[in-house]
C-alpha cells in the first residue's frame, strides 16, 4: 500500500487529522531528560508513544536532529521505533529537499532507504528533474512546498506568472496545478499549504468552482 492510501487509512482508523511534529530542542527539554545522554531520541520516543493513538502521521524535522552530534543516528532509531511499534502511522520526513538530479537521487536514498520515511517534504523550485528521483518511488509520498505560512512567502510565491492563455496567475497556483496534474502520475504527491492565508484560500476555492 502506497503512502497516500496508508495516510487515508490512518485518518479513518484514528478518526484524526493530527500530524505530530517532532522538532526536539534540547534547551527546552524537561528536567527529566537533563542527564540523559540519549535525550534526543528518548524525548521524541516518549512523545511518539504518548500521541500515537491520536496521530495520523509523525513529522520529524531533520535539522533539529542533524544539528547535534549523533542526531542523525537518533533520527534513524526514532523512525525505526515508529515503524516497529506504530506501523500504521506514516512518517513524513520534513527535509524540504530540492537539488539537481544526481544529488536528488542521494537525497531520496537518504529519506527513504537510510531513514525509512514514508514521505518527505520537497522544494519544487528546481523543476521536474530535481523531483524525479522522489516521484519515481511510487510507494513513497512527495510533499511539495506550495504556499507556505512564513511572512516572506509573498516575496516569490504570489508573483504573477503567465498562465498560457494571455492572463496570469500566482506562482503558487502554477505550482499546485503542475504538481497535481503533471507530476502526480503515481498518485503520491501532496502540497504544503499554510493555514495563515484564509482569505486567499477562500478566494482560490471560489475561483476554481465558478
Amino acid at each position: 500500500m502506497g503512502f497516500t492510501d496508508t495516510l487515508r487509512a490512518r485518518w479513518t482508523a484514528a478518526n484524526s487529522l493530527l500530524c505530530v511534529g517532532l522538532d526536539p530542542d534540547p534547551a527546552k527539554f524537561p528536567d527529566a531528560y537533563a542527564d540523559d545522554d540519549d535525550a534526543l531520541f528518548a524525548f521524541c520516543r516518549d512523545i511518539v508513544d504518548a500521541t500515537a493513538e491520536y496521530a495520523c502521521a509523525f513529522k520529524p524535522q531533520i535539522a533539529y536532529f542533524a544539528a547535534h552530534n549523533g542526531g542523525e543516528a537518533a533520527l534513524q532509531r526514532l523512525i525505526a521505533h515508529i515503524n516497529a511499534e506504530h506501523p500504521d502511522v506514516p512518517v513524513i520526513l520534513d527535509a524540504k529537499r530540492g537539488d539537481i538530479g544526481s544529488t536528488a537521487e542521494q537525497y531520496a536514498v537518504e529519506a527513504f532507504d537510510r531513514f525509512g520515511a514514508d514521505a518527505v517534504t520537497l522544494n519544487p523550485y528546481m523543476g521536474r528533474d530535481s523531483a524525479q528521483p522522489f516521484l519515481q518511488r511510487g510507494d513513497r509520498g512527495c510533499v511539495f512546498l506550495c504556499h507556505t505560512s512564513n511572512p516572506g512567502a509573498r516575496d516569490f510565491q504570489e508573483l504573477t506568472v503567465p498562465d498560457g492563455s494571455g492572463g496570469g496567475e500566482p506562482l503558487y497556483q502554477r505550482i499546485a496545478r503542475t504538481i497535481a496534474g503533471e507530476w502526480n502520475g503515481a498518485n503520491n504527491c501532496a502540497l504544503v499549504v499554510g493555514a495563515t492565508f484564509p482569505e486567499e484560500e477562500l478566494r482560490d476555492t471560489i475561483n476554481r468552482h465558478r
